[in-house]
């Protein structure tokens, strides 16, 4: 059978979805990953495509550590009534970040509630540009597809990543041949979340008056930390809408004169993907005048510095907590209660006693990314739970309610899956928001209690079925 082409198929239209919260139960995905694992197991496990998907994805700019990335031989498979409930989940946090994030900028005795360090905390309050506080946001949950149930795992902003990931075993997915038997059983469409997010960074441009018919847009992070494929691919999306990508380590900026300069000349727009506290960590002289840029206002940049306090570990106990009661309506506040799990600051004086069954806690450091340093309870023998948790007193860190995921049944694609039996994988979706819509997900799945890059995660596509 011949495989399909993924550029052939329909792109599924963020403005064509309707937010609900009240979905059908289980969600239609339940029923449809099924029958992609009996079409896998009606080939004997279709050993051939884990070969191929191997060998596409070396070809690609999907790599890890110079060869494919880990990625999952079952996509996740979202039906168009599925997609309005993922919308409403992913819309709602969105307009409490946004929220949040304007009283932040506004309220110094609520900005005390975070803790943040006085540096951080100046930043977040610079000028911002334009009308929306966070442009770009990837909100990840782990949602039980059987009975609708979710709990938020944490917010991510404007260093959001999982788009190439995404995109590529998408792709992966659909040239197998399970993938391609079951296109031929359906209407199927896929996420563009490369045009999307570019849109969003252009909109906001446009909003900050931005009048370059060909803006120079620079991607600003670490050289060590930015995904370089991810934004060599986004090149190529703009270059599409009339503007130019590039990649900036932020150590090669300077500020003169009102121009902000990278190593190839001046900079129109700023897309920053440094995480905030990684900056702090490596203080340099392009970051000062990184600082100076975005206190001047001169340039516009995406998400600016106030993106940060959604984004911190800190967030879901503010949002647990009386300060955000006369910000919020009363159906948002329930939202919090019933879909943010019980998160708490801890330092020397917390009694620490009251996280003493592991198997209920997951401990994240404060100002943490990337899955660094996060520890769950029931991966930790009683005397390093002990441990973590005094190294979370020590460094202020956050105790949360730990959240058993939702387990479907995967395989390792590539060749480390061939000949081994499909078994329970714990998923979480990542749910973008470009300026305030629902518009794509990043999915992954682990059988570690930390579904992490450094905890053997695999990486799933996307596919959305749109059969009425």
């Amino acid at each position: 059978m011949e495989a399909i082409e993924p550029s052939t198929l329909p792109v599924c239209d963020p403005s064509s979805i309707t937010a609900c919260a009240h979905p059908a139960t289980p969600l239609d995905s339940v029923a449809l990953e099924e029958e992609y694992v009996q079409i896998a197991r009606d080939l004997d496990g279709d050993a051939p495509s884990h070969e191929t998907g191997d060998a596409y994805l070396a070809g690609t700019n999907a790599l890890y550590h110079g060869g494919p990335i880990q990625w999952s031989f079952v996509p996740k498979i979202f039906s168009r009534r599925d997609l309005g409930y993922l919308a409403w989940i992913a819309e709602t946090m969105g307009g409490i970040m946004e929220k949040v994030t304007a009283r932040f900028v506004e309220d110094a005795a609520f900005r005390a509630h975070f803790g943040l360090d006085p540096r951080i905390e100046a930043l977040a309050c610079m000028p911002n540009a334009f009308p929306v506080q966070i442009p770009i946001a990837r909100v990840d949950i782990f949602l039980d597809e059987r009975t609708g149930a979710f709990k938020f795992c944490e917010l991510n902003t404007d260093g959001s990543s999982g788009m190439l990931s995404s995109t590529e075993v998408t792709r992966t997915n659909l040239l197998t041949e399970t993938g391609t038997r079951f296109a031929q059983r359906h209407a199927l469409e896929v996420f563009d979340i490369y045009r999307a997010c570019a849109e969003a960074v252009l909109a906001c441009y446009r909003d900050a008056g931005g009048t370059s018919a060909s803006p120079q847009v620079v991607a600003v992070d670490y050289a060590e930390s930015i995904v370089r494929e991810e934004i060599e691919e986004y090149g190529r999306v703009f270059a599409e809408h009339g503007a130019s990508l590039r990649f900036a380590d932020i150590r090669d900026l300077r500020y003169e004169d009102g121009v902000l300069y990278d190593v190839q000349g001046s900079v129109d727009c700023v897309w920053r993907r440094v995480v905030i506290s990684e900056m702090l960590e490596k203080p340099c002289p392009g970051a000062d005048a990184f600082m100076a840029c975005a206190e001047a206002g001169t340039v516009p940049i995406v998400g600016g510095f106030r993106t940060w306090p959604c984004a911190t570990k800190t967030v879901f106990a503010v949002l647990h907590s009386p300060a955000v009661r006369d910000i919020l309506t009363p159906e948002e506040l329930d939202f919090i209660q019933a879909h943010v799990p019980a998160t708490y600051l801890v330092d020397e004086a917390t009694d620490l006693a009251r996280f003493r069954d592991r198997e209920a806690w997951i401990a994240k450091p404060r100002d943490g990314y990337n899955s660094i340093g996060v520890r769950a309870g029931r991966d930790c023998t009683d005397e390093e739970w002990r441990q973590v948790l005094a190294e979370m007193a020590a460094t202020h860190g956050t105790v949360q309610e730990y959240v058993t995921p939702y387990a479907s049944l995967n395989i390792e694609g590539g060749v480390a899956g061939i000949g081994r039996p499909f078994e329970p994988y714990m998923n979480m979706e990542g749910l973008f928001l470009f300026d305030g819509r629902f518009s794509g997900v990043f999915t992954r799945c682990g059988q570690a209690a930390v579904i992490g890059e450094f905890a053997g995660r695999l990486n799933m596509g996307c596919l959305v079925v749109d059969d009425a």
